[in-house]
This record gives structure tokens, C-alpha cells and sequence, in this order.
């Protein structure tokens, strides 16, 4: 299995602007392919796109009006923003890959591994030689 954890970490200056969508040196390659591909990946994608709309959110309820329709207002904004969300992870994630000069097949190695490991068991355990 390759290696998950990078060997050098960008710096803060870095960091943030790997966050708003610049790319980082060709040494942090590994750290790029760890983060949008690694363990917890869906989760960083989740927060990195739901914490600028927070704010938004929160000053939709304060719109003087019923309570109802406050909240009615930010789930009409919430929910199918999060749905979008998932729903294009995976391009955005390929879009992120590429804008960095990775192969855009990393995104789906855990998955593969995890379809070929099953297949595998499955031919030792229903396949057997004559």
C-alpha cells in the first residue's frame, strides 16, 4: 500500500492559499494527494465549502420576521447547497488534481484497491481451480 503520510508539510502562508485555491510547489505534491485523497478527505472538502457560508447564513436569521420564515430562508440556501456539494465533489476534487499536474485517476486508487481486494476474495472464495 503506498504511502499515506507526506513527508513535508506546506507552510501557513502556504496553507492558506492552497485554501482559496492557489496551487502549491511540485515538492508538496504528496501532501496534496494526501489531502484530497487521504483518510478524512470528504470531511476537510465539507468544511473548507461550508464555513464561508456560514456567516451568510447567520445574517439571514437576523431578517427582522416570523421565525419560520427565517429558517426557511437558510434551509432554502443550506440544503441544496449541500447537495451540490457532495453531488460535485468528485469533479471539483479531479479539478484540484489537475490544477496541481496530478493524475486525476488518484482520486479513485482507495476505491480501486478496496473493488480489487473484494474481487479477489471473491474468485478465492467462489472460483476455485478444478
Amino acid at each position: 500500500m503506498p504511502e499515506t503520510q507526506p513527508t513535508t508539510t506546506p507552510t501557513t502562508r502556504q496553507r492558506l492559499g492552497y485554501l482559496v485555491g492557489r496551487t502549491l510547489p511540485s515538492s508538496l505534491h504528496g501532501w496534496v494527494v494526501n489531502d484530497i485523497t487521504g483518510p478524512g478527505a470528504t470531511r476537510r472538502y465539507a468544511i473548507r465549502c461550508l464555513v464561508p457560508l456560514v456567516p451568510i447564513l447567520a445574517a439571514l436569521l437576523f431578517i427582522p420576521g416570523p421565525w419560520l420564515i427565517r429558517i426557511s430562508m437558510v434551509l432554502l440556501l443550506f440544503l441544496p447547497f449541500v447537495y451540490f456539494l457532495f453531488a460535485l465533489k468528485n469533479i471539483y476534487l479531479r479539478h484540484r488534481l489537475v490544477s496541481h499536474g496530478l493524475d486525476p485517476q488518484l482520486l479513485d486508487k482507495h476505491k480501486q484497491s478496496r473493488l480489487d481486494k473484494e474481487r479477489a476474495e471473491y474468485e478465492t472464495r467462489y472460483r476455485s481451480a478444478p
